[in-house]
């Protein structure tokens, strides 16, 4: 059995189970009242994918009201930092490692979309990848039975995510993680301007106002947003942090957003 092995447990996240989880139960205590959402069913959420003490309480919110829905598959489609890429991979491994327990990978779904979309093929460096992996010990504590479907993309077409991201969101059993960080490294009146852009281009449905919007996964966004502008999806960011408010740091800020899209 091959198995998809975590690399930036210990780094990103701990890699210690009943320490994982107390930091997983610490996020959803600190959850604030204001947060209200409205929908009937969510599709997809975006997600930040840093270091947990930056950007955990963000992907716990967004995991936290999407696991009132019992998804039977979470598909996992993030930016590549380490490898170039043209098109996007997909892991064909048997199993997702995490620190509370494997993830079932669904290969016979992942394998369907491999011959039906001429842009995935496999890539072994993409088991190297954070921007998925983040999200993983998420999918297994929120939903613990589901099976988990990773995607990598890198010189990614726009329009063809979009036929993929379409035809995922269109089946209730699946909810959808578009995972991507905001701008990088500016100081922290330039990042919020930025990151504000990316917001707005969400909220709005505003495909436009990603022009002046730094994110590593903002092909993912815009072929998210296509598909939402398409299906009349309702589009809703919940929170927004920087790096600032974590290491008072202004000088070289990194922004973090969540959002729920469904209806």
């Amino acid at each position: 059995m091959s198995t998809r092995k975590t690399v930036v447990a210990s780094s990103f996240y701990p890699n210690d189970k009943k320490e994982l989880e107390k930091l997983i139960n610490s996020f959803s205590k600190q959850i604030k009242k204001t947060n209200k959402y409205d929908f009937r069913n969510i599709n997809a959420i975006i997600n930040p994918h840093a270091a947990y003490i930056y950007s955990g309480y963000l992907a716990n919110l967004s995991f936290k009201i999407a696991s009132k829905q019992k998804a039977k598959r979470v598909i996992v489609i993030g930016p590549s930092h380490n490898t170039y890429l043209e098109g996007s991979s997909i892991c064909l491994d048997e199993f997702y490692e995490t620190p509370l327990g494997d993830i079932k990978v669904d290969l016979e779904f992942s394998k369907d979309l491999l011959l039906k979309y001429d842009f995935l093929d496999t890539n072994e460096e993409c088991a190297f990848e954070h921007s998925t992996e983040t999200q993983a010990p998420f999918i297994k504590y929120y939903f613990p039975n589901s099976s988990i479907v990773e995607i990598v993309y890198g010189k990614q077409d726009v329009d063809l995510l979009s036929s993929l991201i379409e035809e995922l969101i269109s089946d209730n059993n699946n909810l959808l993680i578009i995972s991507t960080d905001l701008s990088h490294f500016h100081d922290l009146n330039k990042a919020s301007k930025l990151d504000q852009n990316c917001i707005d281009a969400i909220n709005e449905k505003n495909i436009n106002k990603l022009n002046k919007c730094e994110a590593c996964g903002k092909i993912g966004i815009e072929a998210l947003i296509k598909v939402s502008i398409k299906k009349s999806l309702k589009t809703e960011v919940l929170d927004y942090f920087t790096s600032f408010n974590f290491n008072n740091n202004k000088s070289r800020v990194v922004g973090y957003t969540t959002a729920l899209i469904g209806k």
